[in-house]
């Protein structure tokens, strides 16, 4: 099997792909086309993330009042209401703040028709003029409690009109569902740092600008921890275009790395 290192170099900063290097076994797949699979490893990052935002920020012990609502790492938080539904605004303001190492800038409004634990409870992220990087990213993003068995609790993370626009003005629509499951955490439902996920079924769609469209499917149970950005283990299967093959997160690490192998045995390495 021949193998082809590419960097995707920093597609939060500058949406870019280097391909260090070619071979035969690749010569069919483009630069367009790798770029197109790491704008769809963006997103997945960018809706993780925004869904982390969400947690913190609704989740709170009740004996708190809502105003001691823990504050993200630069943002503005206002809630509106003191009973349900609750309406949170995430203000990383127009010039944006860094954030970890990443700068984000607009909005996030966060509504929370009840306890985010609780069966049946929706969390509902809409951007509003919002960016990472100066990454646009549109879209709203559906949070919703399926549990049925209390020490595994479960939700369905539905994107509806997701649209991503990259430095160089490249757009990206996106839309899809999946099924997260938390196997870690369950216990201290205030403390959220020590939470694990699985992603054990799912996918989404992306549509890039010249029309080619991706279907990327769970194919293994994703492993996603609170506390990193990046999901760290599992396999998607990704289909379109002429790409057919399987993106594989690795061995649980919390790094950016990830490797697609196409349907032909190659493979190449690229990282966020």
């Amino acid at each position: 099997m021949k193998k082809t290192v590419i960097s995707l170099t920093a597609v939060f900063a500058a949406a870019l792909l280097y391909v260090s290097c070619s071979n035969d076994d690749n010569k069919n797949i483009t630069t367009s086309d790798y770029t197109t699979i790491g704008a769809s490893t963006a997103i997945d990052a960018a809706n993780e993330m925004d869904v982390n935002t969400g947690l913190s920020v609704t989740t709170s012990n009740p004996a708190t009042k809502p105003a001691e609502t823990p504050v993200g790492a630069c943002s503005t938080i206002t809630v509106s209401g003191t009973t349900y539904p609750r309406v949170y605004t995430v203000d990383f303001g127009t010039t944006g703040c860094v954030d970890g190492n990443l700068t984000r800038k607009g909005k996030l409004e966060i509504t929370l028709t009840g306890p985010v634990t609780t069966t049946g409870s929706k969390m509902t992220i809409k951007r509003i003029d919002y960016s990472i990087n100066n990454l646009k990213l549109e879209g709203t993003i559906e949070y919703t409690n399926t549990t049925t068995v209390a020490t595994v609790p479960q939700w369905t993370r539905k994107v509806t009109g997701g649209k991503l626009t990259d430095t160089q003005g490249r757009v990206y629509t996106n839309s899809g569902t999946y099924t997260t499951k938390q196997t870690a955490g369950v216990d201290t439902p205030y403390v959220l740092s020590d939470n694990v996920y699985e992603v054990p079924e799912g996918s989404h769609t992306v549509i890039a600008g010249d029309g080619t469209t991706l279907t990327l499917t769970v194919q293994e149970t994703l492993i996603k921890k609170y506390s990193c950005l990046f999901i760290s283990k599992g396999k998607v299967k990704i289909q379109g275009g002429i790409l057919n093959g399987v993106i594989d997160y690795g061995n649980n690490d919390c790094d950016s790395k990830y490797t697609y192998t196409h349907e032909n045995g190659s493979s190449v390495e690229l990282s966020l």
